[in-house]
């Protein structure tokens, strides 16, 4: 507003100011006149590049405030992307969830309860993977799947690597419910031997280290072609971490696990 009324004094005042001038001659008066018609053409110009400099300037504001992702509420997913409880869908499965423990990287309890929700599609895979391990004699730990994006917040506060814990500012695949941490167990709970631990941020975790023993690296090969053939891709410097198909058609969600149904 300040600006309008700047313009708008000058294109005021323009005239009067050079109407104020003595006339020396008729000469002097005809050289005069010019200018005076060019200034009002002069505040017309200024005043719509002011336009173009407000729009503008809008935009770039809309689009610096788009830089941290909207959070999408669960009322929001549509039939069949909705956030489901992994153990209502599959019965049985063992979670072994660290982030509502302070067993984990950052040291705090993150979760309110210890729970793996995950969307209902990426869930249902999840159950055919668990039925095929089983005529194998194993099974599914869990180790973490949805992630409301104020704890992917917290965890990028302790640890800013993009390698290892996503950038908030873009969002996790965890954030969407449409990733899962697992390992691979037996029947009686004991873990199958794997390259590290959860959560280890060491090459050793990457999915190409092979200064393991051959018992290891074929573990962590089966368990990455029975998720693939049920859409679940790994990451590649995390043997645990799997992302469902299509994770990018869902959105980024901040809905805390004690409000999910």
């Amino acid at each position: 507003m300040k600006i309008w009324r700047i313009l708008a004094f000058t294109c005021r005042s323009t005239p009067n100011a050079l109407a104020s001038q003595p006339m020396l001659d008729s000469a002097t008066s005809r050289m005069d006149s010019k200018p005076h018609g060019f200034g009002r053409w002069q505040c017309l110009v200024v005043m719509v590049f002011a336009v173009l400099v407000a729009v503008v300037g809008s935009s770039c504001a809309s689009k610096s405030q788009s830089k941290t992702p909207a959070a999408q509420s669960a009322s929001n997913a549509t039939a069949g992307d909705e956030l489901v409880d992994v153990e209502r869908v599959i019965p049985g499965i063992v979670l072994d969830i660290r982030y509502a423990t302070t067993n984990n990287f950052t040291g705090q309890k993150l979760y309110p309860v210890a729970r793996c929700c995950l969307r209902r599609a990426a869930a249902e895979n999840l159950k055919a993977v668990q039925e095929e391990l089983r005529g194998m004699g194993l099974a599914l730990k869990v180790f973490d799947g949805y992630r409301p994006l104020s704890v992917q917040k917290k965890m990028w506060a302790v640890y800013p690597h993009p390698g290892f814990v996503a950038d908030p500012a873009k969002g996790s695949r965890h954030n969407r419910g449409a990733a899962v941490d697992l390992t691979l167990i037996r029947l009686d709970g004991t873990e199958v031997a794997m390259p590290t631990p959860f959560d280890d941020f060491t090459p050793k975790a990457h999915r190409d280290y092979m200064e393991l023993p051959p018992e290891v690296i074929k573990n962590r090969e089966l368990l990455e072609r029975v998720m693939e053939e049920h859409h679940f891709r790994g990451l590649d410097t995390e043997w645990w971490h799997f992302d469902f198909r299509g994770w990018r058609q869902y959105g980024i969600m901040d809905v805390d696990y004690s409000q999910i149904k």
